[in-house]
């Protein structure tokens, strides 16, 4: 079985010799193993990966938890060839819990696999973890369903690690109800000022004052791939504080980031909705609905529902999920994108948000989107 699979997919993704120190994430993964389930959810460029691979590897160094690697792409999605990956990253841990799985495997047949496999884990007794890294790529409900009946079933030494750009497809209600699930999201992962610091000025070596890194924090939102892009363009800068003032999201290096990794893999009605609402610098369904011309707000929340559940940049603002807003980065590269592809349609977009704002009593947000459209009348 061993010889037929990519043994790089059940290894651990070495990490660079010098990393931000993380220890308020490093306790939330440590104190998740109480329970049956950890969910790292964020988008592209937040430290997901080497969080984790470097948390396994300080479990290894201190005799802690074993830890089963699997990074997945999107031919696991065939139920087989899942499971056969599934029990060889777990066979990587200890060889008696190797299983061989049949070279076809339907749905209806999955159940008894799987039993024998909960059975070994028990039988094995020591505490193991399981990641599953890139699980946004898995859509087939099969593998869902595999995932669930672990789940539900797991002996207590057993824990699975989810990284996903986007939430899982499945409910996680009765989890999160009998306290087994710890969810780390975008807003953990984020770099905190003292984190910015650390990896500008000690790992990066750019020597930056304190108002500097504040401000690259800010424009960056503490978005680990854009400090590193930028950290990158800065070393040998001859005007750091020029480069920052304006670095965003037209920036070459992270325009084509986010453009291959993120906009470009929505599909069509998603990118023109992110394209349309790119112009507000917060958003709510009843006024996305009005400049995509839909007359019913419901499939624009249902819009932004979906969006959030992905992970797409989009931060809400408010608990009742009425208003967001996008990362000022991402903001900048969709801006970038309509104006480029649409130009013809940016005029109208800042009449219907100016119209839309009046008639809802924000005087001042319709003034500015009248003069961005240059409807000089109108402000």
């Amino acid at each position: 079985m061993a010889e037929s699979l990519l043994q790089t997919k059940l290894h651990i993704p070495v990490t660079r010799g010098q990393l931000v120190v993380r220890p308020r994430l490093l306790a939330q993964l440590a104190g998740g193993l109480t329970g049956r389930l950890t969910l790292l959810s964020a988008p592209a460029g937040f430290g997901k990966t080497t969080l984790v691979a470097a948390w396994a590897r300080g479990l290894k160094a201190q005799a802690g938890p074993a830890l089963a690697w699997l990074s997945l792409d999107e031919a696991d999605n065939e139920l087989g060839r899942f499971c056969r990956y599934l029990c060889a990253a777990l066979a990587q841990v200890d060889a008696s819990l190797e299983l061989d799985v049949p070279p076809t495997l339907a749905p209806t047949s999955s159940q008894p696999l799987l039993t024998a496999l909960l059975n070994l884990l028990a039988a094995y007794g020591h505490d193991l973890i399981l990641a599953l890294d890139d699980y946004h790529l898995v859509d087939n409900p099969a593998v869902h369903d595999c995932l669930l009946f672990l789940l539900a079933h797991a002996p207590a030494n057993f824990h699975l690690l989810l990284l996903s750009r986007a939430d899982p497809p499945f409910s996680l209600a009765r989890l999160r109800g009998s306290g087994q699930v710890t969810e780390i999201r975008q807003q953990d992962l984020r770099f905190i000022a003292a984190e910015s610091e650390q990896f500008l000025n000690q790992l990066m070596q750019l020597g930056l004052p304190a108002a500097a890194v504040n401000d690259l924090s800010e424009r960056t939102e503490g978005w680990v791939a854009g400090l590193q892009m930028a950290a990158i363009s800065l070393q040998g800068h001859d005007d750091p504080a020029g480069f920052i003032a304006g670095f965003s999201g037209s920036h070459r290096y992270i325009f084509d980031y986010l453009a291959e990794e993120v906009l470009a893999r929505r599909p069509a009605g998603s990118r023109d909705f992110l394209l349309h609402t790119a112009i507000l610098d917060r958003l709510s369904a009843p006024l996305c609905a009005a400049l995509l011309g839909h007359a019913d707000s419901d499939e624009a929340a249902r819009t932004l529902a979906q969006l959030e559940a992905a992970n797409l940049f989009l931060v809400p603002l408010d608990e009742e999920r009425r208003w967001y807003r996008y990362h000022q980065l991402f903001a900048n590269l969709l801006r970038q994108h309509l104006r480029r592809e649409q130009p013809e349609r940016v005029a109208g977009l800042h009449q219907v948000a100016s119209e839309w704002f009046a008639r809802a009593g924000f005087r001042d947000e319709a003034i500015e989107h009248a003069l961005a459209g240059e409807l000089f009348a109108e402000a």
